[in-house]
Order: structure tokens, then C-alpha cells, then sequence
């Protein structure tokens, strides 16, 4: 196991529950698909695992070797005055990677996401998917024991999900963790190992395909038939 997760409830305001009974496990080199309908608390529910909301009761464990994480938010953050490279700098000297680490880990990423001739340029000239491929980049400089991704779909062409797909199956061969957030319900359906699907801020079904399809009475079905029944 490389994450724990116990929600018992949380919410940004005192009183305003968005979320409860949440509890799941990531074990060692699982892709787990947090999935659900807008507003259901996937946002939420990465929020609260990550310490982000002051009104929440839960507990959160890290296993693995050096209990550590990488997340991938949904939204590009970034500097408007530091260029790529100068994030991915600041980035590795933030998780205390030895300068000769970084540079060699760098200079892969930008040229697997195709990015090494925007290295010098600010991101807030970039286009969406650009400044998605940043925040993957930025995830990706180290090896976490698990790695939290919130909707990294958004945005990306083809070649740049192939190029995350295939990272992400590297990490995952190494022994790495994955929970991912994602709308992308055919994708998810072909990569993640087991799901959890939150409906009005509950889980309403959780486990294998095979099982979800059990929940929603749907032998033969697939996963977006299943979301639909189910959420």
C-alpha cells in the first residue's frame, strides 16, 4: 500500500459538508480512477487528501519506501515571470535533487513532451495543452511513491497523451502508485487497475470493471454505461 485514505467528512466552510465516508486504498503499482459527475467531490476529495481544507476529518497515509508523492493539479500553476526551464529548476531544488539529477530528467521530459524549444519562454504565452505539459513535467521529475493526478486529459493532443500513458506505465512498472481523477471514462477504462466512483459526495461503487459492472447490473457493459447507471 502507498496511499491510505479515510475521509470521515470535509468542506470549505464550517458546517458545509461536501463530502463523507470516503475511504480507499492505492497499493504498489495500481492505477486507480477516481471518477464521478461534476460537482460529485473528486476535487474535493483530492483536496482533503492533500491537507488543502482546514474543515475536513480524515487520515491520510503514505507507505512505500520513502513515503513521498507528486501531484499533478488539474490547473496549470506557474510563476508569469520564470521561464520552463527556470520552474523545472526551481521544482528540483524544492524536491533536493542533485543539479546533474535534474538536468538529465529534464532534458528527457522536454523532449518526450515535445517542449524543448519553448525551454526559455514564459509559460503564460503557452497554449492550454503547453502549460498542461508543464505541470506533467514537473510531476514527473521525480519518483514518488505515488503520484496524484487530477484530470491530466485536459487539453492534451494525442501524441502528449501517448507520451503521459507510457510514463506513466514506466512508473508504474518501478512500483509506483497511482490515483488519477479523470472525466476520460474510455481512456480510464483501458488503463486503471480498479475505480472509484463518487456520486453526491459519497462513494456510490468501487473496485475492478468487472465488479462496477456487477453494481450496476451490467454483465457486458462499459465503464460510461456503468457511470451512467451508477452516478
Amino acid at each position: 500500500m502507498v496511499l491510505d485514505v479515510v475521509i470521515e467528512e470535509a468542506g470549505y466552510e464550517a458546517g458545509d459538508i461536501r463530502i463523507s465516508g470516503i475511504s480507499f486504498q492505492v497499493r504498489k503499482g495500481e492505477l486507480l480512477g477516481l471518477i464521478g459527475p461534476n460537482g460529485a467531490g473528486k476535487s474535493t476529495t483530492i483536496k482533503t487528501l492533500l491537507g488543502l481544507l482546514k474543515h475536513a476529518k480524515a487520515k491520510v497515509k503514505l507507505g512505500g519506501e520513502n513515503k513521498s508523492y507528486a501531484y499533478v493539479p488539474e490547473q496549470p500553476v506557474f510563476y508569469e515571470d520564470l521561464t520552463l526551464w527556470e520552474h523545472l529548476d526551481l521544482a528540483a531544488a524544492a524536491y533536493g535533487l542533485s543539479y546533474e539529477t535534474f538536468e538529465t530528467t529534464a532534458e528527457r521530459l522536454l523532449i518526450q513532451f515535445g517542449m524543448e524549444g519553448v525551454r526559455n519562454d514564459l509559460p503564460a504565452g503557452f497554449s492550454k495543452g503547453m502549460k498542461q505539459k508543464m505541470m506533467l513535467m514537473l510531476g514527473f521529475l521525480v519518483q514518488p511513491d505515488v503520484y496524484i493526478v487530477d484530470e491530466p486529459f485536459i487539453g492534451l493532443d494525442p501524441r502528449a497523451t501517448k507520451d503521459f500513458l507510457r510514463l506513466l506505465e514506466a512508473e508504474r512498472k518501478r512500483g509506483a502508485g497511482v490515483l488519477m481523477s479523470t472525466h476520460v471514462l474510455d481512456t480510464a477504462e483501458k488503463i486503471c487497475d480498479s475505480f472509484v466512483l463518487i456520486s453526491g459526495g459519497k462513494i456510490a461503487a468501487e473496485g475492478t470493471l468487472e465488479e462496477i459492472r456487477v453494481d450496476a447490473g451490467l454483465p457486458e457493459g462499459s465503464l460510461f454505461d456503468c457511470f451512467d447507471e451508477l452516478a
